[in-house]
């Protein structure tokens, strides 16, 4: 009796053991980890469901299920481009960019998992050719901002329809041929020189003016001496200077005064 409850309890066990090494060869249980959407697939076709993060029974067998990435990336793209009076321009964009996540299976069944490759990228290239051929080369650089507000709303518009959402973007480098630059280069030392001789100019203009200030003072002084050095002017500082007696002459042998005026 004993070894048939022993024969029982071993089947029971190995059956379980069979179980459970079947239920976890289907895998019946999936888990979708923060930051990611599941896609589900049928017989490997796209399903209009998509799973969020956490844990989701399947269909064993019949069902798989693609994890995709929802989180922000980035995208470096190297380009090349011409501008409007035909120079040269390499620059290298940087996008921030994430999936729309109720659409991850779209993207899935119409683009695959290479979308970096296949759209990013070449729309980023087209968009950067389409908009520096607007401007010259000179406002390329002055007008950078403006040049990069248009890259980003046109980029936006083109990967809307792929579910590709714009986080952020910048141009990380943009550089022109060597010989634009040098041209660029002398015409700011040109401007820079001129500006000194301007300021030059300016400091000349004003030290020439104090002299002649100075000389036209000198000369106002020295006519102003000269006015009071006249007879007149003589004759009144020696009346400043006498002390009210005349003089006295005396003849010789007499005391009489020649002159004696009260």
């Amino acid at each position: 009796m004993s070894k048939e409850l022993d024969s029982n309890l071993i089947w029971k066990i190995g059956m379980g053991i069979v179980a459970f090494v079947i239920l976890i060869s289907i895998n019946p249980c999936v888990i979708i980890p923060a930051g990611h959407r599941g896609v589900v697939l049928n017989f490997g076709a796209v399903s209009d469901k998509v799973l969020s993060e956490g844990l989701h029974m399947r269909v064993p067998v019949m069902q798989s299920i693609e994890e995709v990435d929802v989180r922000v990336k980035k995208s470096e793209t190297k380009c090349e481009a011409a501008s409007k009076d035909l120079q040269n321009i390499t620059s290298i964009i940087a996008v921030n960019y994430h999936l729309r996540e109720d659409k991850v299976n779209e993207l899935y069944k119409n683009v695959g998992m290479y979308y970096e490759s296949t759209i990013i990228d070449p729309a980023v290239q087209e968009v950067v050719k389409a908009v520096t051929a607007r401007y010259t080369a000179t406002e390329l650089i002055t007008l950078r901002e403006q040049v990069s507000t248009l890259i980003k709303e046109s980029l936006e518009t083109r990967l809307s329809k792929y579910f590709i959402l714009i986080d952020d973007f910048s141009i990380k480098d943009f550089q022109f041929s060597a010989t634009f630059t040098k041209a660029i280069e002398a015409k700011q030392e040109a401007e820079q020189l001129a500006l000194k001789a301007e300021r030059d100019l300016q400091r000349y203009k004003i030290e020439a003016e104090q002299k002649i200030a100075t000389a036209r003072a000198e000369a106002e002084s020295l006519r102003l001496k000269n006015i009071s050095v006249t007879p007149l002017m003589i004759q009144l500082n020696a009346i400043e200077k006498w002390d009210g007696k005349l003089p006295q002459y005396m003849l010789s042998g007499n005391t009489i005064p020649f002159l004696n005026i009260k």
